[in-house]
């Protein structure tokens, strides 16, 4: 669906072009917009390294097992219906942790396992379970307490304080994070209600 979507968008765009005779423009930035996406990738691909880089420093010192265990308690109230030892609650403490750490490229292949293990829980079934939906808004709010990725782009484009961004983003994550966390509970025990009646 989401394929469908682009070629529509990329084809009423470039009929309005044609139509406006604006398709000189539209080549250009076309060039100009892929060679821009090229750098981009190149600089973020050096921070990415860096920080993958202390993630498995931190990993092989055990920090990560630390924090792992801090988030546990907190995981296994969010998530009650994952036994605490089952492999969908390393997958999304990996997951969550990349997250926190602005590494969502890392972070996906960790929520793809998640999801995966969590429908064997669920039975394979069709319809979500509630730790899915859960997991599906955790993801979207995206906790952050250091948005590599950002950063890396700010400094690509010469920004004079790229760092500038991580006490806006913390409390921009921050508060998506509750209002995803009450939004899904508050719906979840909707339905349990009607399920009720």
């Amino acid at each position: 669906m989401i394929n469908i979507i682009w070629v529509a968008l990329f084809l009423i765009g470039m009929g309005y072009a044609a139509l406006n005779g604006t398709m000189d423009a539209v080549n250009k930035t076309l060039f100009v917009s892929a060679k821009d996406a090229v750098e981009i990738c190149f600089g973020l691909i050096s921070v990415l390294i860096f920080w993958l880089g202390l993630m498995k420093i931190a990993e092989q010192a055990g920090l990560l097992g630390k924090l792992s265990g801090l988030m546990r308690p907190i995981m296994r109230k969010i998530f009650p219906e994952v036994p605490p030892d089952h492999p969908a609650m390393g997958y999304i403490l990996s997951n969550t942790i990349a997250n926190i750490f602005g590494l969502g490229n890392a972070a996906t292949p960790m929520g793809i396992k998640a999801m995966k293990e969590l429908k064997r829980l669920n039975g394979g079934k069709k319809t979500p379970s509630r730790s899915m939906i859960t997991l599906l808004a955790l993801n979207t709010s995206g906790l952050t307490l250091i948005p590599t990725t950002v950063i890396a782009i700010r400094m690509q484009y010469g920004s004079q304080s790229p760092t500038d961004i991580v006490a806006p983003t913390l409390i921009a994550t921050c508060c998506t994070t509750v209002a995803a966390l009450i939004i899904d509970r508050y719906f979840y025990y909707r339905r349990k209600r009607r399920g009720k009646k």
